[in-house]
């Protein structure tokens, strides 16, 4: 067999990704069609992760766990709850129930006549295993989305069995060129990453709102990185984290041996499914991530495990809260130390208080926030004065429009310390650090490299960056907005006045010349 490199081996995925969005066309919507990729995905992913477990754990080369029946592989099911979190039973692996289907579809047999029921039995199955178990948690509803007898793919079982079948022949005719843990890319995290960014792409808001850009999430995770080893991270945490992808970039930087454990919390059930599914996909085993479904500002889900090493979010922009209606805020110790509470109606510095309070006090917090929130009055600019005062504010950095999914506006990042060594801001303006692909702007590594470097010498650079001492900020009314300090590049052509003038003299003398000319042409003819 051909050895595939990255590319290929990414090419392929793609390719095939697409060729299923084919065959389904028509039948799933846009959104709703990546429950049964990621379904399914999932599906293979855990059955052969499970596969190679428990083969390498035999003494025997030759063991084929895929072999073995039901009655034999209960012998190690609770020692292989306990090391992977879940148990499969032979019978109902992916890459059997595959076999079996595909047998079924050519010999038009009842495998695939009870597909959906077998898949559901298996769902249900994996789900159970981890009953009464440490990973209950990490694997209760992750398969609650994909409806294998929802109407949206089909109007009969038959229909519905159909599309389940192409599914699982498209799934697993993916070709990696080797086994499964020769792959060379993170095969399943970045077919996840690959669909999330097909999405939210035309999804609009109902992607874009819990799905963060690869690059974005990139710059994000490095900024907290500045500075620190890898031996110093030791929990990163993200209280609104989406699909997970802000998280999962530590896993991409260090690599999934690195001693980190993940924390997040996700008020939208769907998307915290997602998000537990995204950390399987990346190898994250369920006893090195503990994400929560809630509301993080009503009920903080990690109380017992903070402070936090990195703290990156890309908190939802401007979003209702309780605020000063619920008495008890103005005394949470999260919320207090600023002696007000963000606006009812606008929840961003109630996030960013939040995250301060969590941050180890050698962290570093990375956070997006709505351009408003910067120079905003009231509420919001006495929480600015509390964090500048307190020189909690290491930098803001203003992003270029249209990098993020379902919105055109130019957001800002803002990184706050609790150590820091200097009494002042760095303002930096990459507002045209950017490339364009499709309808988007990015980053590429030059870009974020000059943020990067800029951010960790501190030091100012024409048009691009400022450091402004934190009682000047105080007194500008504690405005963080990077325009106020950073001066933009005069790039209109430079015109030359006295060159103009001239050239305007010699248009004026011209034009007398042609007056006199006509007048006597007039002249002439009037004689």
């Amino acid at each position: 067999m051909p050895e595939f490199t990255q590319a290929q081996q990414r090419a392929e995925l793609h390719k095939t990704i697409w060729s299923i969005a084919d065959d389904l066309r028509g039948s799933v919507d846009g959104w709703d069609f990546k429950q049964y990729i990621l379904g399914i995905l999932f599906y293979r992913f855990i059955s052969e992760s499970l596969c190679e477990y428990l083969n390498e754990a035999e003494p025997d080369p030759d063991f084929d766990y895929t072999k073995l029946t039901d009655e034999e592989a209960e012998f190690g099911r609770e020692a292989t709850v306990a090391e992977k979190g879940f148990f499969i039973l032979p019978s109902e692996l992916f890459q059997t129930v595959r076999a079996s289907v595909m047998q079924g579809a050519a010999n038009q047999n009842e495998n695939l006549e009870h597909l959906n029921e077998t898949l559901e039995r298996a769902f249900k199955n994996i789900e159970a295993s981890a009953i009464g178990t440490e990973s209950e948690k990490d694997l209760k509803g992750l398969f609650d989305d994909m409806d294998v007898n929802s109407a949206k793919l089909g109007n009969t079982v038959t229909e519905r069995n159909k599309k389940l079948a192409k599914l699982l022949e498209k799934i697993g005719s993916l070709d990696f060129g080797g086994e499964f843990k020769d792959n060379r890319i993170d095969a399943f995290g970045d077919a996840y990453e690959y669909l999330m960014n097909m999405y939210a792409s035309n999804a609009g808001k109902s992607g874009g709102e819990f799905f963060t850009p690869q690059d974005v999430s990139e710059l994000l995770a490095r900024i907290t990185l500045i500075g620190r080893e890898e031996a110093e991270i030791k929990r990163v945490y993200d209280p609104c984290c989406g699909s997970g992808s802000l998280l999962l970039k530590f896993s991409k930087i260090f690599g999934n041996d690195a001693d980190i454990d993940y924390f997040g919390q996700e008020i939208n059930l769907t998307t915290y499914n997602l998000c537990r599914i995204n950390m399987f996909l990346h190898d994250i085993n369920f006893d090195k991530f503990d994400i929560a479904l809630g509301d993080t500002l009503k009920e903080p889900a990690h109380w017992d495990y903070e402070p936090f090493d990195s703290i990156v979010s890309n908190p939802p922009y401007s979003i209702k809260w309780e605020g000063k209606s619920n008495p008890t805020n103005i005394n949470d110790p999260r919320f207090s130390p600023a002696g007000v509470l963000a606006p009812e109606s606008k929840a961003d510095l109630a996030f960013t208080m939040h995250m301060l309070s969590w941050l180890a006090t050698d962290g570093t917090a990375a956070i997006v926030e709505f351009p408003g929130v910067l120079y905003r009055g009231g509420a919001e600019g006495k929480i600015r004065k509390y964090l500048v005062s307190n020189n909690y504010v290491e930098a803001i950095i203003q992003l270029p429009k249209e990098m993020f999914f379902g919105t055109s506006i130019a957001t800002c990042i803002i990184v706050l310390k609790k150590s820091k060594t200097t009494n002042d801001v760095l303002f930096i303006d990459a507002s045209e650090e950017h490339s364009r692909e499709g309808t988007r702007n990015i980053f590429t590594e030059d870009n974020m490299q000059k943020i990067l470097l800029t951010l960790e010498a501190r030091e100012e650079v024409e048009y691009f960056s400022k450091l402004v001492p934190n009682d000047e900020i105080v007194e500008n009314d504690a405005n963080l907005s990077v325009s106020s300090y950073v001066e933009k590049e005069d790039t209109r052509e430079q015109i030359n006045i006295e060159e103009l003038n001239a050239e305007i003299k010699k248009i004026v003398a011209r034009e007398q010349e042609l007056r006199d000319q006509i007048d006597a042409i007039v002249a002439d003819l009037e004689a």
